[in-house]
């Protein structure tokens, strides 16, 4: 599950109002709260922490700039409109799930999310259309994905939290090995990093998808790559070449303009980071204080 969100409207969430839905489940105390704004739409927090937006009535909506850019990627995966095989590590309130199922029509997708009373939660407040071909399974992100058969995957979409932060076991070369596995020969592979200066886990991060995979390139905010705020980046890895031009122009013409890094840039962004293994990971770095308060 996502507890970064990227960048968020604190002072519209001050207009929101009282909590619709709060649940205490296995990762904190969730709140759903209706967003003044959208009148279909919802937005999922743990422990006061962002988490995901979900409008009932346009699914293709996606209220997190993290998530727009990762919205972009399954745009750009196949040509518009072509079922795809999607597996995603963390679940949360099943926003990109539901846009991949409303942009490519008969996409079966696999779900993998350790907090299985977030998901009753979700499916209760907020169900998701007939016909989408979505299963959520419950349990750990990696013993999730060792489940699969090789090459099921066009695109593998990691977007797990646990109290902010990404679990050590799924940020190391031993877990990409396994994403790779899954994967088709050209699929994708996307991450949501949160990072803060002096990004380098985010460093360390790009340096283990290059231990794996041939190409790489990032998506994120200048301010985050730059260090001067906490923040998420997205990761893209994949064995063929990935479409940077397309993605740099689509993430320019974001709300919140972001940035792509790849190739000689990218290479000298994480230079003296190394590749993370299982014997050497760690969690991602918590939020600095106040973050999301």
């Amino acid at each position: 599950m996502a507890r970064g969100g990227g960048r968020h409207d604190k002072a519209r969430d001050k207009r929101r109002g009282s909590a619709v839905v709060v649940a205490e489940v296995d990762g904190g105390t969730a709140s759903l709260v209706s967003d003044p704004d959208r009148p279909h739409a919802r937005s999922l927090l743990l422990d006061g922490a962002p988490q995901s937006h979900v409008d009932l009535a346009d699914p293709t909506h996606l209220g997190f700039e993290y998530q727009r850019r990762l919205g972009h990627l399954v745009d750009l995966l196949a040509p518009p409109g072509r079922p795809a095989q999607v597996l995603h590590l963390g679940g949360g309130a099943l926003t990109l799930a539901r846009y991949v199922a409303a942009t490519r029509p008969r996409s079966t997708q696999q779900v993998v999310e350790v907090d299985e009373k977030l998901t009753r939660l979700v499916r209760e407040h907020l169900p998701l259309e007939r016909g989408w071909r979505i299963r959520v399974r419950g349990g750990d992100a990696r013993e999730g994905l060792g489940r699969l058969p090789e090459a099921w995957a066009d695109l593998v979409i990691a977007d797990v939290f646990s109290g902010a932060r990404t679990p050590a076991h799924l940020t190391s070369v031993e877990f990409l090995h396994e994403v790779r596995r899954v994967l088709q020969p050209a699929g994708w592979y996307a991450a949501n990093i949160a990072d803060g200066a002096p990004l380098r886990h985010l460093r360390a991060q790009i340096a283990t998808a290059g231990a794996v995979f041939a190409e790489r390139c990032v998506l994120a905010d200048p301010a985050v790559l730059r260090g001067r705020r906490f923040g998420n980046s997205v990761l893209l890895a994949a064995d063929g070449e990935l479409p940077v031009a397309e993605l740099t122009r689509r993430t320019a013409g974001d709300a919140h303009p972001g940035r792509v890094e790849a190739g000689r840039a990218l290479d000298a962004f994480t230079a003296g980071a190394g590749p993370v293994t299982d014997a050497t990971a760690t969690a991602s770095p918590p939020p600095p204080e106040g973050t999301f308060g």
